[in-house]
């Protein structure tokens, strides 16, 4: 049986979420008991909470809800670098000892050890032009072990930006702690949900032959 990675954080009421986003909550609108034969729950939160895909209608109006999108760019062969502790953004030469034969799905590891428990701010961010080169080398659909692809303090999300100019696609908060650098299989998809900006996912990483 193929190894599976599985690269998704866990998702609770203490999950960190941006501030200002709603959190993860959940209650009981029904309980086991006399007359009622099952458990069922009523959760709210942000599609962001968690290992998610953002969907353009997040930083365009009127663009594509995550619902809509082409599940291809999120299944299939994939590449993690590591770009541990290189500073505030991920640049190209952060990541060109592994460009070689790059398939269609990057994804970047810039912490030693994923911060899971408490929202931080200065996490590691790409830098727009290493979305550019990505691009540029065929590249579909681009990940990272942070709460996002811009710095928590960008007002003008560039490298959203340029997703949204190269039609790339992308997933946040992924935990790559235990993966060495190298290609595996991605499988990540997001919900069918046809009027939201995001979609939690249940990302894994398996081996390949």
């Amino acid at each position: 049986m193929k190894r599976l990675w599985d690269i998704s954080p866990p998702l609770h009421s203490r999950s960190p979420v941006f501030p200002g986003d709603t959190p993860y909550a959940q209650v009981w609108s029904a309980t086991l008991g006399p007359g009622c034969p099952v458990n069922v729950s009523c959760i709210t939160t942000s599609p962001h909470a968690g290992a998610h895909a953002d969907a353009p209608l997040h930083y365009a109006n009127g663009a594509a809800p995550i619902g809509a999108l082409d599940l291809a760019p999120y299944l299939g062969p994939c590449r993690v670098i590591h770009a541990i502790g290189v500073g505030p953004l991920v640049r190209p030469e952060h990541l060109a000892h592994a460009q070689a034969q790059l398939p269609a799905r990057v994804l970047v590891r810039t912490y030693a050890r994923a911060v899971v428990d408490r929202w931080v701010d200065d996490f590691s961010a790409f830098a727009p032009q290493t979305l550019e080169w990505l691009a540029d080398q065929g590249v579909r659909l681009v990940g990272i072990d942070t709460a996002s692809v811009d710095p928590a303090s960008s007002k003008t999300l560039d490298a959203h930006q340029v997703l949204l100019k190269r039609d790339l696609r992308v997933l946040e908060n992924l935990v790559l702690d235990e993966v060495p650098e190298g290609d595996y299989e991605l499988i990540a998809l997001p919900l069918k949900w046809m009027e939201a900006d995001a979609s939690p996912v249940r990302a894994v990483l398996r081996e390949l032959p």
